[in-house]
């Protein structure tokens, strides 16, 4: 089940509203965590013990970390760290990984004789790594830990982030697990957010997917087949599919956490505007951006150290970056070309740049690397990569993609605004320009009011009809 779905919508979502609001506040917690179980073994009901089970895990050694820091147990706090990290790490290891490895170790050796072929359980990343660090934040001694299982379960499983993000910390939430009050403005603001990100994804991110898939089909010869300009144009559709895509996600989590009285920190910030590589990954996907500095990056020494080990920290931090996104040769191909611009930017590059000359440059790098990321296959991605500089297609331009270019030019100008914080601006200034007129007070407050619905319901019509394009009447 995902947030985009119609039986999402309309019978899980709201039904957990009903009765989330007909309950009593003390009884919301479980209703909480019953609707996030039955939404998370939805997709997989074994998965769910597996959640529990490694919930169970930090649940016990985060005690033990705080039984032994006040001397009730003989090992030491470093010790229970050590022991649910192995126990997590092994688990994300087994599930995510094995595969991949002993599928390149029989490409090399010719063994073992089959790959067994292991189902990734859903949200597994995500939950791990807030798990992670929940244990190292309690051995840390920046949070107390939970002795309550059941509500350490809740914030693992929590169906607004579990799945698709955002990674949330432990300390984020900690007190709002017990204490939290929601109001009107809240469940306003989440409706709002949320139907944002609902119309990011059924309307932006699903139309440019489609067209990134009809200008860049699977198969060598199929691509081939492609002209240079289609390749580019189908490669930008995806860059805004996949940021629309995954900060949607991101948007609709944050809003079902505010009406649910839960504060959930941004994920994204507009990272296409970025005036360089260092820029839009403080931009991207903030929570994994963080994760890895505050629990891999610092403690290998950051940048207080000399330029041999800060580039032996920033490799393992981008290695480590490319294996997160998935078992595949081109996430770390993606992680390792990341690590080579930011080097780049850090000894040589850093400032050279005018700002224009930046964004495009920025621009171009971020590109490239969404090419990486979508080819899985090493035979495909070189056949992309050297068709966009016009190498082994068909040509530069033909009518067909001439024909998608037109038919979809002012979607595609629509979609690139909704990458940038033009829309923010605009209800900014209509909010200053409302202080000291009337009217426009008005109606600003009208619109207020009504976008949430307007983008519900036309986001339910391109999800009702894969055919309808609310963009129908705009086009050639």
């Amino acid at each position: 089940m995902v947030f985009s779905s119609l039986i999402f919508l309309f019978v899980f979502l709201t039904a957990n509203l009903i009765v989330y609001f007909a309950v009593s506040p003390e009884k919301r917690n479980k209703v909480l965590l019953i609707f996030s179980l039955v939404f998370y073994a939805w997709g997989g009901p074994r998965y769910l013990l597996l959640l529990a089970g490694e919930t169970m895990v930090s649940w016990l050694f985060a005690i033990r970390i705080d039984e032994s820091r006040a001397g009730y147990t003989k090992r030491s706090e470093k010790f229970y760290l050590v022991c649910d990290l192995v126990v997590m790490l092994v688990c994300l290891a087994i599930f995510k990984y094995l595969g991949f490895f002993m599928g390149n170790f029989k490409a090399l050796f010719g063994v073992p004789k089959s790959v067994p072929e292991i189902a990734l359980p859903i949200g597994i990343s995500f939950y791990t790594f807030q798990l992670i660090s929940y244990v190292v934040d309690v051995y840390r001694d920046q949070v107390k830990p939970q002795r309550e299982y059941w509500k350490l379960l809740l914030y693992s499983s929590l169906f607004h982030q579990c799945v698709a993000g955002p990674i949330v910390r432990y300390e984020t939430v900690a007190d709002e697990i017990d204490n939290r009050k929601i109001n009107a403005n809240d469940i306003y603001v989440g409706v709002r957010r949320f139907s944002v990100g609902l119309a990011k994804k059924a309307i932006l991110a699903n139309s440019c997917a489609s067209i990134a898939d009809t200008l860049l089909p699977a198969g060598v010869s199929s691509l081939k087949a492609q002209t240079t300009l289609g390749m580019w144009l189908g490669m930008i559709c995806y860059m805004l599919q996949i940021y629309l895509d995954f900060s949607a996600y991101s948007d609709m989590a944050i809003g079902m956490g505010r009406m649910a009285g839960f504060h959930y920190d941004e994920n994204f910030n507009y990272p296409y505007m970025a005036t360089s590589v260092n820029n839009f990954w403080r931009r991207w996907h903030i929570s994994l951006s963080s994760f890895f500095r505050d629990y891999v990056y610092i403690p290998l020494g950051g940048n207080r150290c000399s330029k041999g080990k800060y580039i032996r920290n920033m490799a393992v931090v981008w290695f480590l970056t490319g294996m997160w996104h998935g078992a595949s040769w081109n996430y770390i191909l993606w992680g390792l070309y990341y690590l080579a611009f930011l080097l780049l930017e850090k000894f040589y590059l850093g400032g050279r740049f005018g700002p224009v000359i930046s964004r495009v440059y920025t621009l171009l790098v971020i590109l490239f690397g969404w090419t990486i990321f979508r080819f899985e296959n090493m035979a495909e991605l070189g056949t992309v990569l050297a068709g966009m500089f016009g190498i082994g297609n068909e040509g530069f331009v033909n009518m067909a993609v001439g024909t998608v270019f037109l038919k979809n030019i002012f979607f595609i100008i629509f979609a690139i605004v909704a990458c940038t914080d033009l829309g923010r601006k605009l209800r900014k200034y209509m909010m200053e320009l409302g202080k000291v007129h009337k009217n426009m007070f008005m109606i600003h407050n009208v619109c207020d009011m009504i976008t949430p619905a307007i983008l519900l319901v036309v986001s339910v019509l391109a999800l009702v009809g894969a055919s309808y394009n609310p963009f129908l009447y705009f086009q050639f």
